[in-house]
C-alpha cells in the first residue's frame, strides 16, 4: 500500500513513512492510494480482527506476526475483555463502550497501538522523532501513555489552557516520564491544532527535531478506529447507524472508511454541542466558522474540524490542487464552498447530524441514567440524544449504536450537575488528584512554542 497527500504535492510515501511523518511536507493529510476491500470473517477475537483489518493497510512495512504482536500488547491494556463491548440501553438502541483503556477514552483504542508501532519502526531505524500534538483533552493524555517509557519517543502535547476537565488535565500532567511534556497554550484548541501544523510547515524546525504526530492528522490513528466500527456492526444482522459525538471528524471518518471497505454500516449521525461547525454543514451546507464557546463537552470545543479533509479529498475526486484552494479560500475567508451536487453525492444519505446544548446534555445524562440505568458523560449524551432523534419509523429495525468516549469519571462535575453525584474514578486512577502535576504555559505564539519544544526535547 502507498499513500497520497491531499493536496497532491508531496511524494507518496509507505506505511511506515506515513506513520513517522504524520503530515505530508505539502501541508496535506496522507490517505491510502485505495481502499482495500475487508475480508469476510467469524468468531474472532478483537486482536484477530484487528489485524485483519489493518494487515492491508501496513504490509509490508509490519508483517502479519509483527502486527498481532503489537495488537497483543495495545488490547492487553484495557480492562474488558472485549476492548469495546456492546451495551443495550433501550430498543434496538446500543452504546459501544470505547473508554476501557488506560486513559478512559477511545483515543486508547488507537494510540496504544500507534505508540507500539512508532517504537517498533524506530527501534529497527535506530532513530529518534519528537511527537508533538494538540488536544481538546483525550487526545494529549492517550498518546502520552501510549508513548511514555518509549525508548526512541519523546513527546510534546499542547492543550488549550482552562478549557479541558481537570481529571483530562491530570491525567496529563502527571505522568511522571521524562520523554513526556503536557504545555498549557493561552488559546483554543483551534488555536494548539493551528500552532502544530505551522510547526510541520516550518520546514528547517520540523527537520531538525525529527517531527512526528500522533492526533488524527496522521492516518495510523484513523485506520486503527476503522476497526471497533467493523467489529460492531458485524454483531447486528442488519445494518445498524452508528452515532458519532464528534469535533474533529476523524472518529466518524473512520467509520466512513469502514463502510467505503465493506463493513455493513448504513449511515452515520454526527452529534455534537454547541459548536456546531459540522451539524450545521451536514444539515444546512453552511460550513463556516464562529466563536468557539466553551461547553461541558471540550473535547468537541472545535470550529476547524481537520480530518473533514480527507473527506473533502473524496469530494473533489481525489484533486490534491482542488482541495489546497478550497482550504486556503477557508482558512482566509472562514467559509468552505463545496457544490450542491457534491452534498447530495457524498453527504446526503451517508451523513446526518445534531447538536445540543449544554441544558439538553444535563437532560440527557439524567434520562440514561432515569431509563437505562447507566452513567453516561457530556460527549457520549449528545450522541445517545441524537440517536433517540433520529430513532423513528423508517428503518424501524435498524440499531442505532452510540458511541462513548469517555468513561464518566473524566467529567465529574458536568455529571454531578446532572444526577447529584459524581462518577468514581477505576482503581488504577484513584489518586490522580493527588499526583504532582508538571505543567508548561506558553503564549499563543509560535516563535515561543517552538522555542519551548526544543529546550524540553534536548538530549
Amino acid at each position: 500500500m502507498r499513500y497520497v497527500s491531499t493536496r497532491g504535492d508531496a511524494p507518496d510515501l509507505g506505511f511506515a513513512d506515513v506513520l513517522l511523518g504524520g503530515l505530508a511536507t505539502d501541508g496535506g493529510l496522507y490517505v491510502p492510494e485505495r481502499w482495500p476491500t475487508l475480508a469476510p470473517s467469524a468468531g474472532r477475537t478483537y486482536v484477530e480482527r484487528a489485524v485483519e483489518v489493518m494487515l492491508p493497510f501496513v504490509e509490508p512495512d509490519l508483517d502479519e506476526i509483527t502486527l498481532t504482536h503489537l495488537c497483543t500488547e495495545a488490547y492487553a491494556t484495557f480492562r474488558h475483555a472485549a476492548v469495546v463491548p456492546m451495551v443495550q440501553i433501550g430498543e434496538r438502541q446500543w452504546v459501544q463502550e470505547l473508554f476501557h483503556g488506560p486513559t478512559l477514552a477511545f483515543k486508547d483504542v488507537a494510540l496504544q497501538l500507534v505508540g507500539r508501532m512508532f517504537d517498533h519502526v524506530l527501534a529497527q531505524r535506530g532513530e529518534r522523532v519528537t511527537i508533538v500534538g494538540a488536544t481538546s483533552g483525550d487526545t494529549g493524555s492517550a498518546a502520552i501513555d501510549g508513548v511514555a517509557g518509549c525508548e526512541h519517543v519523546d513527546i510534546v502535547i499542547l492543550y488549550p489552557e482552562g478549557r479541558t476537565s481537570d481529571v483530562q488535565r491530570r491525567q496529563m500532567t502527571t505522568v511522571d516520564a521524562p520523554n513526556a511534556h503536557a504545555v498549557a497554550v493561552q488559546g483554543t484548541f483551534d488555536d494548539c491544532q493551528d500552532l502544530v501544523k505551522a510547526m510541520f510547515n516550518d520546514v528547517e524546525f520540523r527537520e531538525r527535531n525529527r517531527l512526528s504526530a500522533v492526533n488524527s492528522i496522521n492516518w495510523a490513528r484513523v485506520m486503527a478506529q476503522t476497526v471497533y466500527y467493523v467489529v460492531a456492526a458485524e454483531t447486528f444482522a442488519s445494518t445498524p447507524t452508528f452515532v458519532v459525538p464528534t469535533g474533529n471528524f476523524g472518529n466518524v471518518l473512520a467509520g466512513w472508511i469502514a463502510r467505503e471497505m465493506g463493513a455493513p454500516i448504513h449511515d452515520f449521525v454526527v452529534s455534537s454541542n454547541s459548536n456546531d461547525i459540522l451539524t450545521r454543514f451536514i444539515r444546512d451546507g453552511d460550513m463556516s466558522t464562529r466563536d468557539v464557546v466553551p461547553t461541558l463537552s471540550p473535547s468537541m470545543d472545535i470550529q476547524v474540524s481537520s480530518n473533514f479533509e480527507r473527506l473533502l479529498f473524496e469530494m473533489n475526486g481525489r484533486d490534491g490542487g482542488l482541495t489546497a484552494e478550497q482550504l486556503t479560500r477557508f482558512r482566509s475567508t472562514g467559509v468552505l464552498d463545496v457544490e450542491p451536487d457534491q452534498r447530495a453525492t457524498w453527504i446526503d444519505g451517508s451523513f446526518r447530524a445534531a447538536a445540543f446544548d449544554d441544558e439538553a446534555v444535563i437532560a440527557e445524562i439524567g434520562r440514561i441514567d432515569r431509563d437505562a440505568g447507566m452513567v453516561v458523560e457530556p460527549h457520549t449524551a449528545t450522541a445517545t440524544a441524537a440517536a433517540r432523534l433520529f430513532a423513528g419509523p423508517e428503518g424501524a429495525d435498524r440499531p442505532m449504536v452510540s458511541l462513548a468516549t469517555a468513561h464518566p469519571a473524566k467529567f465529574p462535575d458536568a455529571v454531578d450537575q446532572a444526577l447529584g453525584r459524581r462518577p468514581e474514578l477505576p482503581p488504577h486512577l484513584v489518586d490522580l488528584f493527588e499526583r504532582p502535576e508538571r505543567i508548561e504555559t506558553v503564549a499563543n505564539d509560535l516563535a515561543a512554542v517552538e522555542t519551548l519544544v526544543e529546550r524540553l526535547t534536548v538530549r
